[in-house]
């Protein structure tokens, strides 16, 4: 990837996450759809067609038309809708999906998914980044994510959809759409906000180059010239997390390249700078839901 810095570039490769699709569809008449309530994040393609975007707490409705696409990165309160105004979407029924139909000249055809995001590294990086993000079928400079959008098209026109290639093609976009928000849009926060900071990104680049190091809170600060309490608060207004929580995130997303090249948890326990190997394997388990062993395990002879 090209963005503005390698540090940037790390982080975007970093990022770890699957698409799932759970609608390929025509909503038709007056209806409304929403995914709020699942503590996920989705996305809507339209390929074919118009509705409307509600979103809580926005006073006016966004348009969505064929070739345009909204990522909502939380589970925000929102509704997609046949109906412009925000009370008439909310009256209408929860829409019936039918089959897609490449001939229908009206209502509206949707690929819908969800995202998920591995904890840890991930989600610090999508924390710092909007609620959600719109794709506008005609934006310049999302040229790549366009391709990919024509290549979804493509295969929706296709009698039998393959979810697999849907849900490939989706993540693909999904990434192209954020490498553009990382470049364009400077009040983001989060690790991007670290990485962009001209004193933090030394110390962000050292972490993660060092992860072995037995790194303090007196250390870090000692890397930006920052005094003890001046480092911690101005971390804690860049990321929106402590420190120890952007280290503990660097160190197990380590560990883990470490175990998937088949390293002892030993050998891994002392590359990511723990003394212990219970207190690694309880940190390691907390973050990634299992213990090093059974993780370097399931990723043998892959």
């Amino acid at each position: 990837m090209i963005s503005s810095s390698p540090l940037i570039d790390w982080l975007l490769e970093s990022l770890e996450l699957e698409a799932n699709l759970f609608h390929v569809g025509r909503y038709c008449g007056g209806w409304h759809a929403s995914t709020y309530g699942s503590a996920r994040s989705s996305f809507h393609l339209v390929v074919q067609g118009n509705c409307w975007l509600h979103i809580n707490g926005q006073n006016q409705a966004q348009q969505l038309n064929a070739g345009d696409a909204v990522f909502l990165l939380r589970d925000q309160n929102y509704r997609l809708s046949s109906a412009e105004e925000a009370d008439t979407a909310q009256r209408l029924p929860r829409g019936e999906m039918t089959e897609l139909d490449s001939d229908a000249e009206d209502g509206v055809g949707l690929v819908c998914g969800f995202f998920y995001f591995k904890s840890g590294l991930s989600s610090l990086i999508i924390e710092g980044l909007p609620d959600w993000i719109i794709l506008r079928a005609g934006d310049p400079s999302l040229s790549a994510a366009r391709v990919l959008f024509e290549l979804i098209l493509e295969e929706c026109r296709q009698a039998s959809p393959s979810t697999a290639l849907l849900e490939r093609l989706s993540h693909l976009m999904f990434l192209y759409v954020l490498r553009q928000q990382v470049m364009e849009n400077h009040n983001l926060g989060g690790l991007v906000a670290l990485a962009r900071h001209p004193v933090f990104a030394m110390l962000l680049d050292q972490l993660i180059e060092c992860p072995e190091r037995p790194w303090s809170l007196e250390n870090m600060a000692a890397c930006t010239g920052l005094s003890r309490s001046a480092f911690f608060i101005k971390f804690n207004e860049l990321v929106g997390q402590s420190p120890g929580q952007v280290l503990l995130a660097l160190r197990i997303r380590h560990a883990c390249q470490l175990l998937k090249n088949n390293n002892t948890v030993e050998t891994v326990c002392a590359a990511v700078g723990y003394q212990s190997i219970s207190a690694f394997s309880r940190a390691f388990a907390k973050l990634v839901g299992m213990q090093p062993g059974a993780y370097r395990k399931n990723h043998e002879g892959r």
